[in-house]
């Protein structure tokens, strides 16, 4: 609800402009600044441990990113999927793109990567696109059991 009643920007930007803006990266749950991008804890989870792997510059579509930040955008995936790996010992991973608002792009203008752990028994993929979901953390909780794991290496 917090997120939900947060005032929203005016000028037609994105929330995902201002994450890398604030001064308390926990406070935004960003776990991870790279050069081109950053990964952080989706808001909107569909199951505990779901990252984005988000460019700086807003763009729709993937040919519209630089190839530096198409390369960059691949990295924070590994990061992404590597960190939940370690952390949490999921058994698999969702990972995809949703394109333009028919696809479900909550903000179609500013792609963004989501990286999903997956467990054995865990809900299937359309109960959790239908808003089941069952998290087993809260986001700060999960937020400081990630952000030891988001490091380059």
């Amino acid at each position: 609800m917090q997120y939900i009643a947060a005032p929203k920007p005016l000028d037609g930007g994105s929330v995902f402009e201002d994450i890398p803006k604030a001064s308390d990266d926990k406070s935004v749950y960003l776990l991870h600044r790279a050069q081109t991008g950053y990964l952080v804890l989706n808001r909107y989870p569909y199951n505990a441990g779901h990252l984005l792997a988000v460019p700086y510059r807003p763009v729709s579509a993937l040919g519209e990113l630089t190839a530096e930040e198409r390369a960059g955008l691949m990295d924070l995936l590994v990061l992404g999927q590597r960190a939940l790996a370690e952390a949490l010992h999921p058994d698999g991973f969702n990972v995809g793109f949703n394109f333009g608002a028919a696809a479900g792009a909550g903000i179609p203008k500013h792609l963004h990567a989501h990286i999903v752990p997956r467990w054995n028994g865990d809900s299937n993929f359309m109960p959790v696109i239908g808003d089941t979901r069952v998290l087993v953390d809260s986001l700060d909780a999960m937020w400081e059991r990630l952000k030891p794991f988001c490091r380059e290496t």
